[in-house]
């Protein structure tokens, strides 16, 4: 499964898990806007380092906090080992 896809259907899990509405998953959508809360989006990045064996917010030094759905997926691209 592709990142993207992974990322995808684990937003989609801690939305359902915490009785949230995701928005419409684009690439333009502002995380803030996706429907997931800060402790969301923590659970989200939690299980994302589980799955695929990185954190690209804590493994790099050069740290750029993503605002859209597309740079948090290119974070993860670009930080998979």
């Amino acid at each position: 499964m592709s990142i993207k896809l992974t990322i995808l259907e684990q937003m989609t899990q801690v939305a359902r898990e915490q009785g949230r509405t995701l928005a419409p998953l684009r690439d333009d959508l502002a995380l803030l806007d996706s429907g997931l809360d800060s402790l969301g989006i923590a659970v989200l990045v939690a299980r994302l380092e589980d799955r695929l064996g990185t954190d690209p917010f804590t493994n790099s030094e050069d740290v750029h906090f993503p605002v859209t759905l597309g740079d948090f997926v290119k974070a993860y691209e670009n930080g998979a080992p």
